[in-house]
């Protein structure tokens, strides 16, 4: 052992064209974007208002960023496995070496689920909570500031096992024994258990974050039953994430013991139980589906009544049916092993109650159809990506109800309808509802609308695109096809594999229209800009500050008394034809930037990196320098300022000029 410990010129696949290739591309878009910051001198700016910031909407912002690259990420790894099936059928090989495939497949699924989905919904509560509560900032904006740079320095470690060592082979969950020492004797096991874990701290900061902003910080007159939805389902994802978080965190540390010390957890001949990794793990896995198709059902529950002109359809029965999801969500875990032999009792509970969760997704689908009836609909992009997550999101279900039934899971358990059934819920229920959410409130963040017609290019052609990519996944299972395999070995599957690739291109159209709608919107920013800070005709309380929102939201905490509090204040306004009174200002403080975040997460990653290389000197002076951090911080002598009248009766004022422009009769 030297003082790097196992690393070495060898950790760098020199040998492998496809990740040394994709290394330098990102190393020099890396260093590219570095330079140009610093010929611009932007790192002041960027110091100031994003490196340090505590404001939660920015945040929001950067949590999103992170999400957006890390889907991209994972997109491309989906792309690779596609077309590396379609093409190693029968006497094919396709272009992708075994070992370099099972990476793949480990990364796109860690990826997706716990560095790109988990970051974008997080992006969404971050930004909105606080402001349909009516407050101004969260619970505990320098933690809150903590668990995004944690979440982020966990991508980071991913990345950079690309470029030096590798990614586990394990699949998106660790299973021992395969992750165990005598089994999985490289590095790549030990990436994935450094950076789940430090982002899985990262998370359950967020979620006791939101937790005690929505019990603790909502403004006067807002009572549990004029909530809107979305904090509804925020409340409920992050109730799920304290309770299931720390089971992760404790797993993987076991199975770091395991590897690290030789103890035995989960290694069958020394006496522990590799079925218990598998019951922990699940025990996580499963809730967290909910912890983020929760947050995605709250985002469809505030654009339905918007764009269908109406009140939310059954508002008390879709809080009971939230609050029943996250509750039974806890006691679903075991179908994942319903063939392992836990005997017909067990698996007859949990099927039965994997099954009778669909009850409550079921009002919520109910009652955003008798929203739309009788409503005067707007086929907006919004919309459109709302209506798409019905039809995909019924399939979803109706096969995880199928999945549900023990005998019906012996046939497909570990198939490729299996991965249908996945997609059909997490693309559906998450990915569609994050770019809905995205075009909805894109205006709210940056003060300027989407394009709309790049927009739903972009919608018809990730419609069509996943429709043609994962029906032909169930067709492949129910035909017997396994997942996960590099090598195909019955040319009869080829066509269906064809006609999924096919599917593939197509979303990758969607990607590039996507993409091209950002472009091209921020070069019509002005022609698209909103002035009225409420372009939907919205609802709820966001929209009744300007777009962007100042940095403190409101001048002045608004008072509630109804549900649909600012729908109601605004019909009253227009119908009086009055913008209503300037309020009476007070000056108020607000938290300081801090830098604590930032260099926490720094040293965490250092950390981390030193264990997964056994450099052992690094890693205890970087967790010393990570705790020192936060003595630093505990002892500054001032954590807000003052937020001047002048700073206040500004933004008021913008706020008021809005308020006008929106009583304005339409052209």
């Amino acid at each position: 052992m030297t003082v790097l410990g196992k690393l070495s010129l060898s950790a760098i696949p020199l040998d492998q064209p496809i990740p040394i290739i994709t290394s330098m591309v990102l190393l020099l878009v890396m260093f590219g974007t570095l330079a140009l910051a610093t010929i611009k001198g932007w790192w002041p700016y960027l110091w100031r208002e994003w490196m340090t910031t505590v404001d939660h909407k920015r945040i929001g912002i950067l949590y999103g960023l992170l999400g957006a690259l890390m889907l991209l990420r994972g997109f491309a790894d989906a792309i690779m496995m596609r077309t590396q099936q379609a093409a190693s059928v029968g006497g094919g090989t396709g272009y992708l070496p075994p070992e370099h495939y099972n990476q793949i497949f480990s990364a796109h699924g860690t990826i997706m689920i716990l560095f790109g989905a988990m970051p974008l919904v997080l992006a969404f509560m971050n930004f909105l909570v606080p402001l349909q509560l009516g407050v101004r900032d969260v619970a505990f904006p320098t933690f809150n500031a903590v668990g995004f740079w944690l979440t982020a320095s966990g991508a980071l470690l991913v990345n950079v096992s690309l470029f030096v060592g590798e990614f586990a082979r394990t699949g998106w969950l660790p299973y021992p024994p395969l992750s165990e020492t005598g089994y999985s004797p490289g590095v790549g096991v030990d990436y994935y258990l450094w950076a789940v874990q430090i982002s899985g701290i990262g998370t359950l900061i967020g979620g006791i974050n939101i937790l005690t902003t929505v019990l603790k910080m909502r403004c006067p007159g807002m009572s549990y039953l004029r909530m809107p939805m979305f904090c509804w389902t925020a409340m409920a994802s992050s109730l799920l994430i304290v309770a299931a978080f720390p089971i992760l965190s404790a797993t993987l540390a076991m199975l770091t013991l395991d590897r690290y010390v030789g103890w035995h957890y989960f290694t069958a001949e020394a006496g522990g139980n590799p079925m218990m990794f598998v019951n922990l793990v699940w025990a996580w896995g499963h809730p967290e589906v909910y912890i983020l198709v929760l947050p995605c059902f709250g985002i469809f529950s505030e654009i339905f009544p918007t764009f269908s002109g109406k009140p939310l359809f059954g508002y008390r029965s879709m809080v009971a049916a939230t609050l029943f999801i996250c509750v039974v969500s806890m006691m679903v875990w075991l179908h994942h092993f319903f063939t392992m032999g836990a005997g017909g009792a067990v698996n007859a509970f949990f099927g039965i109650s994997s099954s009778i969760i669909a009850v409550g997704t079921g009002v919520k689908i109910y009652n955003w159809i008798f929203t739309m009836y009788g409503g005067r609909v707007r086929f907006e992009v919004p919309m459109l990506w709302s209506m798409g997550f019905i039809v995909t999101f019924i399939l979803g279900g109706l096969t995880g109800v199928l999945l549900a039934i023990p005998p019906a899971d012996f046939i497909t358990h570990n198939s490729m309808f299996l991965v249908a059934h996945f997609h059909n819920v997490i693309v559906g229920g998450v990915v569609f509802a994050i770019f809905a959410g995205l075009e909805f409130w894109f205006p709210k963040v940056f003060g300027y609308r989407l394009h709309a017609g790049w927009g739903k290019a972009a919608f018809w052609l990730a419609f069509i695109g996943f429709w043609v990519t994962f029906t032909p996944l169930y067709v492949l299972g129910l035909m017997g096809m396994t997942r996960r395999l590099q090598h195909v070995d019955f040319p009869e599957w080829q066509p269906w594999l064809l006609i999924s690739m096919a599917g593939v291109a197509i979303l990758l159209a969607g990607v590039i229209c996507q993409i091209t709608q950002l472009v091209v919107s921020y070069h019509q920013r002005e022609a698209l800009r909103d002035t009225t800070g409420d372009p939907w005709d919205g609802r709820s309380l966001e929209w009744s500050t300007t777009s962007p929102p100042p940095s403190f939201n409101f001048a002045v905490l608004p008072r509630v008394e109804s549900q649909e509090a600012y729908w109601r204040s605004k019909q009253e306004a227009l119908a009086a034809s009055q913008a209503g009174d300037a309020p009476e200002l007070e000056p108020f403080e607000m938290p300081r930037n801090s830098a604590v975040g930032f260099f926490t997460a720094f040293f965490a990653f250092t950390f981390g990196f030193a264990m997964i290389w056994h450099i052992w000197w690094l890693a205890i002076a970087a967790l010393i320098a990570a705790f020192a951090g936060f003595v630093i911080f505990a002892w500054r002598d001032t954590g807000e300022f003052e937020v001047s009248a002048e700073t206040i009766a500004s933004a008021e004022h913008q706020r008021q000029l809005a308020r006008r422009a929106l009583m304005e009769p339409k052209a």
